[in-house]
């Protein structure tokens, strides 16, 4: 969006406009998927990448977790310390203003999460999930969640937005050989409701590696 006065938005302030267009844009609560996989883990330091309103760190923090919270808005992380203060766990929580695309938080931790790390913008993808595996700490997972496509009620969106399959993010990963081992690479449906409340079905896609 642009005009004389103001220019191109930057990605910040586009999703700031997202976040402002209602009080609560997610769920609040953590995907199927992402339950299953770190429900199995020991409790540990754990990033998330895209935290938005903070559903995911709140349910980390709930069960042990030590969180840094990453994202781009800082409309979001406002709205996720609310919640994280609301749950009693605000002391476990730390909440950081980073655009992926220019700087990443320095540290290592066990688990490394991008769940559905998808943009209105452009962004540098694979770059940002390469330096999320090199934030690993040995013996630690990177999970990264992704959907397959737009959902079958949403018709105005970018025509050429790539979803990568499983594969294909494993591969743009470059994981050095016999560094790292894939636990997880594949596809699975689950249902989400449309606008209308009606439950329908999309794919989405899991991968899980691991630090040896």
């Amino acid at each position: 969006m642009t005009d004389e006065t103001t220019g191109p938005e930057t990605a910040e302030e586009v999703w700031d406009t997202r976040y402002r267009e209602s009080g609560r844009i997610w769920s609040g609560e953590p995907n199927a998927a992402f339950v299953e996989v770190v429900g199995e883990l020991p409790a540990g330091r754990a990033l998330d990448l895209g935290a938005g309103e903070g559903g995911d760190a709140v349910w980390l923090a709930r069960r042990g977790w030590r969180v840094t919270a990453v994202d781009i808005s800082t409309v979001a992380l406002e709205r996720a310390a609310g919640h994280a203060a609301e749950a009693g766990v605000a002391e476990r929580i730390d909440f950081l203003h980073h655009d992926l695309a220019v700087s990443f938080p320095e540290g290592s931790w066990d688990l490394v999460s991008a769940q559905f790390l998808h943009s209105m913008v452009e962004m540098p993808r694979e770059e940002i999930l390469r330096r999320a595996a090199c934030a690993v700490a040995p013996g630690g997972v990177l999970l990264v969640e992704g959907h397959m496509g737009f959902p079958s009620w949403q018709h105005d969106h970018p025509q050429d937005l790539h979803f990568p399959t499983p594969e294909e993010v494993v591969e743009s990963l470059r994981l050095p050989e016999g560094a790292w081992e894939v636990l997880r690479s594949e596809e699975h449906v689950r249902v989400q409701k449309d606008p209308e409340g009606v439950p329908r079905e999309r794919t989405d896609a899991t991968v899980l590696v691991r630090r040896l």
